[in-house]
């Protein structure tokens, strides 16, 4: 099953997000096939990293919530909000 991981930083908190990024990086690689696809969500401006949004194919929501609770970023306290729903690709076709 897929899962959207969407997180908000915390305001003013783009330091932690730098600070742990290369931890961060390395967990999403050792996820393997798991990873979808991941990558920051912007400010305004195009290049401030303000968020997160991964999608993961996982046998469940507990193992999706498990993924986030080891995450880097989640350990270092960036994140203002996580949510996490199941989804269904249509578009396109693979």
């Amino acid at each position: 099953m897929l899962f959207v991981i969407s997180c908000i930083d915390k305001p003013d908190h783009l330091h932690v997000r730098l600070d742990n990024r290369p931890a961060h990086v390395e967990y999403l690689k050792s996820q393997g096939d798991k990873l979808i696809s991941a990558g920051p969500t912007l400010a305004d401006d195009g290049e401030t990293m303000n968020g997160s949004v991964i999608i993961m194919e996982l046998a469940s929501k507990s193992e999706a919530e498990a993924f986030c609770t080891a995450d880097p970023y989640n350990k270092a306290d960036l994140f203002e909000s996580t949510s996490i729903r199941a989804w269904k690709k249509v578009l396109p076709a693979d």
